[in-house]
């Protein structure tokens, strides 16, 4: 069986930024507008009056400071309030194509290659702006690359289902070397109007290259000792759009649409799962947690991932051990953990262990074991 590395990883931030403030500055005029359009009703009792957000809020409940986005136009808007994104002719590159190519490029670098080298390109995020053609495609024909390209969606776990893939193919003699790109284009999706979730999510684009390792030049490569991926189904994080809604004038645009969760299930439901994945995948590699050097986890809530932490690693833990990035990219999907590895790998050395983690939607966890090399 071939041994495979990641051998580089690139991360594209977009131009523009968007504060807590801001967000609250918004949704809290939207409140004031909203309260006043329908004060009759919530007087008499048939409508509920919208309540305010803070930036103190936000931030006990995630630990998210600020976002960037790819697109700031309209999202601060009373009367919009999302991103006003034009469309672009079908011969011009996607927002998420463009996204992928500048990971990508920055992880060919890391990793000593160009896009000939690559043959086969898996674009992994929460979803795709368009069904077909594959935005993988799209980018293997703008870069060049070789082989086979495809699109896949495991919400928030895939980037680590996409490299778990990649693995795969390359264990199997399909493929040498795989981009795996995570073009995360999430503000579309945030109903900016919610208080529960308009701060959650921003856009990022992440990328790693995986190998054989025998083909490895990088000095940043890190073998994969092991993999598990695990899907259980639940409605309890979820997104409804798609061309069926069309189908039904009357609801095409009602907020189910648009990303809705209920958090205290997500927590309570996913938790458990997540410890018993790891204790069996620990089990099974004879892998004791402290002997983790770094845990990069999934970036979704700060609570979420300080349990997990202390769940494996007890209570006196250094913040450097499971570095947090969601306070500045907020949730970025499948992409949070790829950041926090890509930012926080570089003083590792030769038999350091790290574990890549995400988990989410689906519900689905994907985790790796790494080794430096």
């Amino acid at each position: 069986m071939n041994k495979v590395v990641i051998s580089g990883s690139g991360l594209y931030t977009p131009p523009y930024s968007v504060s807590n403030d801001e967000l609250v500055t918004c949704y809290n005029s939207y409140v004031d507008q909203f309260n006043q359009q329908h004060a009759a009703d919530i007087e008499a009792g048939k409508t509920a009056a919208l309540a305010y957000s803070s930036s103190e809020f936000i931030e006990k409940a995630s630990g998210i400071k600020s976002r960037y986005v790819m697109v700031k136009d309209g999202i601060l808007d009373t009367d919009v309030m999302m991103p006003l994104i034009a469309d672009k002719p079908s011969e011009a590159l996607s927002m998420q194509a463009e996204m992928g190519i500048a990971a990508a490029t920055q992880a060919l670098a890391q990793a000593n290659l160009t896009a000939e080298d690559i043959d086969l390109v898996i674009v992994a995020c929460a979803y795709t702006q368009r069904a077909y053609p594959a935005i993988a495609i799209e980018i293997q024909q703008a870069m060049g690359t070789k082989g086979f390209a495809y699109d896949m969606l495991v919400a928030c776990s895939s980037a680590t289902f996409a490299i778990v893939n990649a693995v795969n193919a390359i264990r199997g003699g399909t493929a040498n070397r795989v981009l795996v790109i995570n073009p995360e284009l999430t503000s579309p999706q945030i109903n900016f109007r919610d208080r529960d979730s308009h701060f959650i999510f921003g856009d990022v684009a992440t990328a790693v290259v995986v190998e054989r390792a025998e083909l490895s030049t990088s000095e940043h490569a890190f073998s994969v000792l092991s993999t598990r991926c695990v899907t259980d189904y639940s409605s309890n994080i979820r997104s409804n759009f798609g061309f069926v809604n069309r189908c039904d004038p009357a609801q095409a645009n009602s907020a189910d649409k648009l990303f809705h969760q209920q958090g205290r299930k997500v927590f309570k439901e996913l938790l458990p799962m997540i410890y018993q994945h790891l204790d069996a995948q620990f089990t099974d590699e004879q892998i004791k947690p402290d002997e983790f050097k770094r845990l990069w986890l999934h970036q979704a809530n700060i609570n979420m991932n300080l349990f997990v932490v202390k769940k494996l690693l007890g209570d006196n833990v250094e913040p450097s051990q499971a570095p947090i990035v969601l306070d500045e990219y907020a949730n970025t999907a499948s992409a949070g953990s790829v950041i926090a590895f890509h930012k926080y790998n570089q003083d590792f050395k030769t038999g350091d262990l790290g574990l890549l983690c995400s988990f989410g939607a689906g519900y689905s966890i994907g985790s790796i074991v790494l080794e430096k090399c």
